[in-house]
């Protein structure tokens, strides 16, 4: 398939080197370092899909860009969500396709589907407190990730004794605490730890390379032309 790569950093590079190894065509490269390449440049005749993991002040203007241009797009840059309703609107007003995910690994997906069940019945059993603790590379710019989010949100829709999320620790037992730490070139950890006075459980997934964001990413993209609409990693692995 012919692909369209929006943003040439670690991902976009190495996302580049296993399209070819799967046999896809890089039509283009969008990306500050080549001013002279634009979304505007490509249409459906040229591109099967675009796959863009950029920087959150960006991402929304190069999602809304490809909606506008015909392209069915897969995002991978976290940070815009506040934005999110109006690419929705987009997708419905073009008739266009959007697979956004926070995190593209098959690994951390069942993460968030175990960790949803797990949230249900620590809520059922009581006495746990819990929090969700984020260790990404330096160089990651937002916090807290969006991977934490997401799991935040799933246990917020299945441990009611928690009504919102902060990201620092807290002492209001209403909201869950996301904890972020920057340290070397961490790829990405992510921990759910439910505590009590007899005892402590923890959900952890751990990468160990971006592989697994890579192998994810190409699989949503190999999947989304000739779809409509918004969709997830649920929806592509069927969860």
């Amino acid at each position: 398939m012919k692909l369209l790569l929006i943003g040439y950093g670690k991902m976009g590079q190495a996302i580049e080197a296993q399209a070819l190894a799967r046999g896809h065509q890089v039509v283009g490269i969008v990306d500050p370092t080549r001013p002279d390449v634009r979304i505007t440049d490509f249409d459906p005749a040229t591109v099967d899909a675009a796959i863009e993991f950029t920087h959150p002040d960006a991402a929304f203007a190069n999602v809304m860009a490809c909606l506008r241009q015909g392209l069915p797009v897969v995002c991978g840059s976290t940070g815009w969500l506040h934005h999110f309703a109006e690419a929705k609107a987009m997708v419905q007003q073009t008739g266009g396709a959007l697979f956004y995910a926070s995190n593209y690994s098959v690994g951390v997906n069942l993460f968030f589907h175990f960790n949803e069940y797990i949230a249900a019945k620590m809520h059922q059993f009581g006495g746990y407190d819990v929090q969700v603790r984020e260790i990404h590379h330096t160089q990651k710019v937002d916090q807290p990730s969006g991977t934490a989010i997401t799991a935040a949100e799933g246990i917020l829709r299945h441990f009611p004794a928690k009504k919102t999320w902060r990201n620092e620790a807290t002492a209001d037992t209403a909201e869950l605490a996301i904890l972020s730490e920057r340290a070397g070139q961490v790829v990405g950890t992510h921990l759910v730890t439910y505590s009590s006075e007899a005892d402590s459980i923890e959900l952890k997934h751990e990468a160990h390379s971006r592989d697994g964001f890579v192998q994810g990413a190409l699989l949503a993209a190999e999947w989304l032309p000739g779809r409509q609409g918004v969709f997830g990693m649920k929806e592509l692995l069927g969860l």
